[in-house]
C-alpha cells in the first residue's frame, strides 16, 4: 500500500493499525468534543434546592401536620431546623387539639397517671394533658404528638418553656 493511499484511509478513520516494518502503528481515534473544563471561581454556582417548607405560621417553633402525619422544628422565623419526621397524633375519638400554643412544660421520663403509668420519654407539654413524646409514629394516641425516639430527643432538646408550637389539621 503506498504512502498516499495509507495516509487516506487513516483520514478515513479505517485502518486501525499497519504494519511498518515489523511494528504496528495504532490509528488515531476520531476526535470528539473537546471535555468540558470545570467551573471556575467566577462560574455561577448551580441553583440550590428550594427550602424545605411548613404549613404552620413562620413564628412557630413547632410544627404538626396531622394529616400529614409529619411535624418539623423551625428557628421561629419560618427556617426549618430539624424534619420532617413522622409524627402521629390522636383518633377520631380522642382528637389532637388543633391551633397554635405554647410549651408549657418538659419531663424527660415522664410516666402518665391518666394511662396507668404509661412511659412518655421526652415529653413537651404544650396544651393540658398533651405532648410531644416518643413513642410509636404509626400509631394513633390518646391525643398527644407520638414522635420515634430519635424525633422526640430532638423536639425535647430544641424546645423550650414559652417557645410556638402549631398543630394544623
Amino acid at each position: 500500500m503506498t504512502l498516499a493511499r495509507r495516509l487516506a484511509v487513516l483520514a478515513a478513520g479505517a485502518l486501525s493499525a499497519t504494519a511498518v516494518g515489523s511494528a504496528a502503528v495504532p490509528a488515531e481515534a476520531a476526535p470528539g468534543p473537546p471535555p468540558v473544563p470545570p467551573p471556575g471561581p467566577g462560574a455561577p454556582a448551580a441553583p440550590a434546592p428550594p427550602a424545605p417548607t411548613t404549613p404552620c405560621a413562620p413564628t412557630a417553633r413547632a410544627c404538626v401536620d396531622l394529616s400529614a402525619h409529619r411535624a418539623w422544628l423551625t428557628d421561629g422565623a419560618g427556617h426549618v431546623t430539624y424534619g420532617p419526621v413522622p409524627a402521629r397524633g390522636g383518633s377520631r375519638s380522642d382528637p389532637t387539639p388543633v391551633g397554635t400554643f405554647a410549651v408549657s412544660w418538659k419531663d424527660r421520663d415522664h410516666l402518665s397517671r391518666q394511662f396507668d403509668n404509661a412511659p412518655m420519654p421526652n415529653s413537651v407539654f404544650f396544651a393540658p394533658g398533651i405532648a410531644f413524646h416518643g413513642g410509636n409514629p404509626a400509631a394513633n394516641s390518646n391525643g398527644c404528638i407520638h414522635l420515634a425516639k430519635k424525633a422526640s430527643a430532638n423536639f425535647f432538646g430544641a424546645l423550650r418553656e414559652g417557645d410556638s408550637v402549631q398543630v394544623v389539621p
